[in-house]
């Protein structure tokens, strides 16, 4: 089965989606860590920037992750054509 030029574009577009957000997803879970003694000397809010990304700032930017790609996925299946009936 052949693929369209449309839907080769709404699968490039797909993947580099995905690849911008693992990338953010990546620093937010490895790279805050791997630097954590480095980071102990920046305050956000009262607490060491890495404390704080350990106990809460992963968790928010994991869920606005899955909530901006849910969105932009909607409105990329809008322009595509191919969302949901519903």
């Amino acid at each position: 089965m052949q693929l369209t030029e449309k839907h080769r574009q709404y699968w490039h577009r797909n993947l580099r989606l995905t690849a911008v957000l693992l990338a953010i997803w990546f620093v937010a879970t490895f790279v805050v860590v791997w630097f954590a003694r480095d980071l102990q000397s920046i305050t956000f809010l009262g607490f060491p920037f890495s404390f704080y990304m350990g106990a809460q700032g992963a968790l928010l930017i994991y869920v606005m992750l899955v909530g901006y790609y849910a969105w932009r996925m909607d409105r990329l299946d809008r322009e595509c054509g191919v969302q949901e009936e519903g």
